[in-house]
């Protein structure tokens, strides 16, 4: 009898032998089953992004994560997550830009920006995140909120009491509750809690 489920559990047993799930993934889509859906980048392995929820531990894996809306397969709508993105407003703020070459930063400066700008949205963290799950309307998340962070870190920008601001409400950014499976989980080995707790700190000394 054939067994969608039991030919991937099948193909992903043979991966993980030795070679690579998205490997597999492929191999399925290829010769087992065209409707398989998934997301991938450049998979060269470089950024270890491959997250997806086995067996209840959030380290090996591809996203959907738990109550992330799922549209296919290995692919999650995202629609929130990046919406949520785009309302920290990303990018440097300053409106006084200086008369000649970029912006300049002391070492000491530039290296509050370290474990913060390695982020590359993959949204584990968020994903993995109990608040996350029953909050996501109105809580942004362990990867928003640390991307603030890196932001209201920036010597360059000239905007961070707007940015502290923005976050200073009771569901944004207090629905964390410092569980750590958002440090846990992701695959750059970045600490989206201590980024949270940092603001927290700002929040509460300003």
């Amino acid at each position: 009898v054939y067994n969608r489920e039991s030919v991937l559990v099948r193909w992903l047993r043979w991966a993980l032998r030795g070679c690579a799930v998205l490997d597999a993934l492929i191999k399925i889509k290829n010769e087992v089953g065209s409707t398989l859906t998934f997301r991938r980048s450049c998979r060269e392995g470089i950024c270890g992004s491959i997250d997806r929820n086995t067996s209840n531990d959030s380290k090996i894996y591809s996203l959907p994560h738990k109550k992330t809306l799922t549209l296919s397969s290995y692919a999650a709508d995202m629609t929130q997550f990046y919406k949520q993105y785009k309302s920290i407003e990303p990018f440097l703020k300053n409106d006084n830009p200086p008369e000649k070459g970029e912006f300049l930063q002391s070492p000491e400066q530039r290296k509050k920006l370290d474990g913060l700008y390695e982020c590359i949205l993959r949204a584990c963290c968020s994903t993995s995140c109990p608040s996350y799950w029953w909050n996501q309307d109105e809580y942004l998340g362990p990867a928003t909120l640390m991307q603030a962070y890196r932001w209201i870190a920036d010597s360059r920008d000239a905007h961070t009491a707007e940015r502290k601001d923005q976050l200073q409400n009771t569901l944004s950014l207090y629905r964390c509750h410092t569980i750590f499976n958002c440090s846990r989980t992701c695959p750059k080995g970045l600490n989206p809690a201590e980024a949270i707790a940092k603001i927290k700190l700002e929040l509460a000394t300003a």
